[in-house]
């Protein structure tokens, strides 16, 4: 596998201290804008990638990439991965996937039709103890009710009280618990129990934007069954 790295939030350190210590992997690139130079170029010496681009034509044109991680703001998604797929590149984009289900969709069909991999960076389904949950679960009788909570202060909730918006918690930006961390929570019952016939969404709201201090969501099975999970500060 031989990647483009897509931005240089933290997100992206996180993921290049993994991702380095897989084997067959070539960390080639990595793309931000030029404001974002200096720090790019600590992370290239630091996790010896080779190259920096700003351009994203011109990192996508490069013959040794042929993967591309996205770990852009969450609105930006669809588009880069888009742009990565007509360009003939494999794509590992960050959680979650889009916004929208059709730009999903759409991106979807296009790597389908020109045999390309498409995959969210979500650990949640590889872990052990997930998968021994899923292979245990048809042992625990008559289920009722699952509740999940994932939470978590914000790095940026300061700054959201102080009225400066960044985009964790930006809607225009793909912001809100929903997108961030509560998506694990999706991930972990849904993986488990399959797709919901309904789904209830019920989020708290500051300042027209997400107040991320809690959040419940309902999903409903046949047979009525019910999974409530909540969410509590974004982690942004």
């Amino acid at each position: 596998m031989k990647l483009a790295i897509l931005g240089s939030g933290q997100i992206v350190t996180d993921f290049l201290t993994m991702v380095r210590d897989l084997p067959d992997t070539d960390l080639v690139s990595i793309f931000g804008t030029k404001q974002s130079i200096p720090k790019m170029k600590k992370m290239k010496n630091k996790y010896g990638l080779r190259k920096i681009y700003t351009v994203y034509d011109e990192c996508l044109n490069d013959p040794d990439i042929d993967t591309v991680y996205i770990g852009l703001p969450n609105h930006l998604h669809y588009s880069f991965a888009k742009e990565a797929l007509l360009s003939g590149k494999n794509v590992i984009c960050e959680k979650p996937f889009t916004i929208k289900l059709s730009e999903f969709t759409e991106l979807k069909d296009i790597a389908k039709r020109n045999n390309l991999i498409l995959t969210e960076a979500i650990t949640t389904q590889y872990l052990s103890n997930y998968i021994s949950i899923k292979e245990s679960i048809k042992n625990l009788g008559d289920l009722k009710i699952i509740e999940c909570n994932y939470s978590q202060y914000s790095s940026r909730y300061d700054a959201f009280k102080k009225g400066e918006i960044l985009p964790a918690f930006n809607p225009k930006a793909g912001g809100g618990a929903l997108m961030d961390i509560n998506i694990y929570n999706i991930h972990f019952v849904v993986g488990i129990l399959g797709k919901p016939i309904s789904v209830t969404y019920l989020a708290n709201i500051r300042n027209s934007f997400i107040k991320l201090s809690y959040l419940q969501s309902s999903l409903y099975w046949r047979k009525r069954f019910n999974s409530t999970y909540k969410n509590s500060n974004s982690r942004g």
